[in-house]
């Protein structure tokens, strides 16, 4: 398979973006990086809006801090390269090169963080919503336009990281998911910016 330089893989958290939500949506037909979204329609996200399955679910600094590492982590132990990582209160970015389908790398994704935030007490049914966007990067100036975006054009910097390496490929330092098992404290060493920060999560 033909795979592009990286994905911009986007998937919000259960019940906070709807489909016809007036910030845009996507579907099948408006997927792809540039595209525009659906149009806000009312009817759209009262019908979601009733099948819901629990809560909205809001990240807290702490479940975003847990979510961007085990996203890292991931990306550490599978060795996919994480460009860009920015996990919102209701929505996560994540700019990522890896030699798989982008289906893939957001269920690996979800799952490992959902696993993470559970062990950390949060109990809900659904995090995420189903699915998310997932958009092909082909170029050098997509690729950069997608990181500046994940990074800058999100409002108020989150919880934001990336692999601490600079070649795809790399071997990144990520948190290893096999050590949140024993509860223990994990430092995750990423790039913000231009300086190394220490991050410190407990699982």
């Amino acid at each position: 398979m033909n795979y592009p330089l990286a994905y911009l893989i986007t998937f919000t958290t259960y019940g906070t973006w709807l489909h016809g939500d007036k910030r845009g949506s996507v579907d099948r037909d408006h997927n792809e990086y540039g595209s525009d979204f659906l149009s806000e329609k009312k009817e759209f996200e009262r019908q979601d809006c009733k099948l819901l399955k629990n809560d909205r679910v809001l990240l807290d600094e702490n479940c975003r801090n847990i979510v961007l590492n085990a996203v890292l982590g991931q990306c550490d132990f599978r060795n996919w390269f994480a460009y860009a990582v920015h996990v919102r209160s209701n929505h996560i970015h994540i700019v990522v090169s890896a030699s798989e389908k982008p289906e893939k790398i957001m269920s690996v994704l979800k799952s490992y963080s959902t696993r993470n935030l559970r062990a950390l007490g949060v109990n809900k049914l659904k995090f995420w919503t189903t699915h998310g966007s997932t958009k092909y990067l082909w170029t050098k100036e997509k690729l950069d336009a997608a990181i500046q975006y994940v990074r800058d054009g999100q409002g108020r910097r989150m919880a934001y990281g990336c692999t601490k390496t600079t070649e795809p490929g790399a071997k990144a330092t990520g948190a290893k998911f096999g050590a949140k098992a024993t509860g223990a404290t994990l430092p995750v060493r990423y790039h913000l910016g231009s300086e190394e920060l220490l991050k410190i999560s407990s699982f």
